[in-house]
């Protein structure tokens, strides 16, 4: 088993990708040599009838990995909906299996790992088998990626909790400004809220990035983010 983290959101369009990219680029200073994994995409869009998993090859871009987009990203469907009612549109059942093989096949070839669910914990993959039931199967520690905003504490704390509560490892939360900060008393006061709250580490806050690049995520990476916690969890 790799070491490494399962990347999971408080809700879909938290900034999850980015964040696993910052995470990736984490390890790679850290010398472990990450593989990314996001398992299933839904609302891909194609390009001459060949599906474009967007979030799949931002993490293949990186980390830097040569294998192909099917194997970092096995499931992909068309319409931007929960990955049980994109696939049953499809006519398509997602194995778990199928994962999970591909998961340990580049597990035996890196050094570390970095896995991005789908949304939240609780997101169907199919009607027996959610989120969180792949983050137990993986057996990664969970960093959770929530917003700045009005409504984060309990988002974030339901999320947090929830896990606790299924036997999930976390190793922190990242507050991610997925889009421009609006300057508000929420914004400001939620971190330090979230830090008295939480029964786990606030790894850090990562600002709204105009331009993104492995550079660019290697300064966050060491400016924004608490890399000694990261380095706690991968002991576990």
């Amino acid at each position: 088993m790799p070491k490494g983290f399962f990347i999971t959101g408080t809700d879909t369009g938290v900034g999850k990708t980015i964040v696993a990219g910052t995470i990736i680029r984490a390890l790679t200073m850290l010398g472990l040599n990450p593989f990314a994994m996001k398992p299933v995409e839904t609302g891909v869009a194609t390009a001459s009838g060949t599906p474009v998993r967007q979030d799949g090859s931002f993490l293949k871009w990186i980390s830097g990995m040569e294998e192909g987009i099917n194997h970092i990203t096995p499931y992909c469907f068309r319409e931007p909906l929960a990955p049980l009612i994109a696939s049953e549109d499809e006519g398509v059942d997602i194995d778990p299996r199928v994962i999970k093989k591909e998961f340990t096949a580049l597990s035996a070839k890196y050094g570390s790992a970095v896995v991005e669910g789908v949304g939240g914990l609780l997101v169907p993959f199919r009607t027996d088998y959610f989120v969180s039931d792949l983050a137990a199967d993986i057996g990664l520690p969970l960093i959770v990626v929530t917003r700045p905003i009005l409504g984060t504490i309990n988002h974030t704390l339901l999320t947090v909790r929830y896990a606790l509560r299924e036997g999930l490892r976390v190793a922190g939360v990242i507050i991610n400004h997925s889009r421009l900060s609006e300057g508000t008393i929420a914004e400001e006061t939620n971190p330090d809220v979230l830090k008295r709250l939480l029964p786990v580490p606030i790894i850090g806050v990562v600002p709204h990035l105009l331009e993104i690049s492995p550079e660019s995520l290697d300064k966050v990476a060491v400016k924004n983010l608490r890399l000694d916690v990261i380095k706690e969890a991968l002991k576990s």
